[in-house]
């Protein structure tokens, strides 16, 4: 019995562990480095036909978040954390300035290691970006979320995935087991939108209708990318 008391203590020590180093791992750089690298991923994505979102779920997306290098780690227990930005297109058919977001989410079963993922959102309803900034949103409970077909001339072809509100996409580096994004919460960063755009307090629907006081040269590139991404590439 005490064995075992002192092999779950120390799980649950190795776990703590891999958690504070996953939100470190996933927290490093500015915010203009964050903003750099999800426009890498971008076109990272662009340049591999096979594994490009198509165009079927993009023509329907109301809003696009990109969130590099999300780590996941665990111990059995395992959790996840990462920070990204999110762009929403308005109803002249635009895309808006990046916000600033964070993935939090935890999970049970077998799993063991450390994996970095790339992740992309595709929100097909207005309603959930809305959601998101007026506060704390969670995958598959605020609205539906399944895996994204892939390729640029797949089709959202299954009633499940027509019915989904939100498309996941990743890669992922490393090896990982047991991943799920049901239940993980999406939340805006305000510290992180007000260092950027060097406003304090300032409200995520204010950047999203353009009204930021500074525009970094970082944000003007994600926004061309997005919009090349939506439009197939061109």
């Amino acid at each position: 019995m005490m064995g075992q008391k002192r092999m779950k203590t120390t799980l649950a020590a190795l776990c703590m562990c891999a958690l504070f180093s996953a939100t470190a791992l996933a927290a490093e750089g500015g915010e203009a480095d964050k903003v750099k690298a999800a426009t890498q991923v971008i076109g990272e994505i662009m340049m591999v036909p096979d594994y490009q979102i198509p165009e079927a779920v993009l023509k329907d997306a109301r809003g696009i978040a990109v969130i590099p290098g999300v780590v996941k780690a665990g111990f059995f227990l395992g959790g996840r954390y990462g920070k990204g930005v999110l762009s929403v297109l308005d109803d002249s058919g635009a895309w808006s300035d990046p916000v600033f977001i964070t993935i939090t989410g935890g999970s049970f079963g077998w799993q063991f290691g450390v994996q970095s993922t790339d992740l992309i959102l595709v929100f097909k309803k207005k309603r959930s970006v809305e959601a998101i900034s007026r506060g704390k949103f969670t995958l598959g409970t605020d609205a539906s979320i399944a895996a994204g077909p892939v390729g640029r001339n797949a089709g959202a072809g299954t009633d499940i995935e027509l019915k989904a509100e939100i498309f996941s996409y990743s890669r992922s580096r490393g090896f990982f087991a047991g991943i799920s994004l049901e239940g993980s919460a999406l939340q805006i960063d305000h510290e992180a939108d007000a260092a950027f755009y060097g406003s304090p307090g300032i409200p995520a629907y204010a950047i999203m209708e353009g009204r930021a006081p500074k525009k970094p040269a970082e944000a003007a590139e994600f926004k061309e990318s997005i919009g090349k991404l939506a439009a197939g590439g061109k």
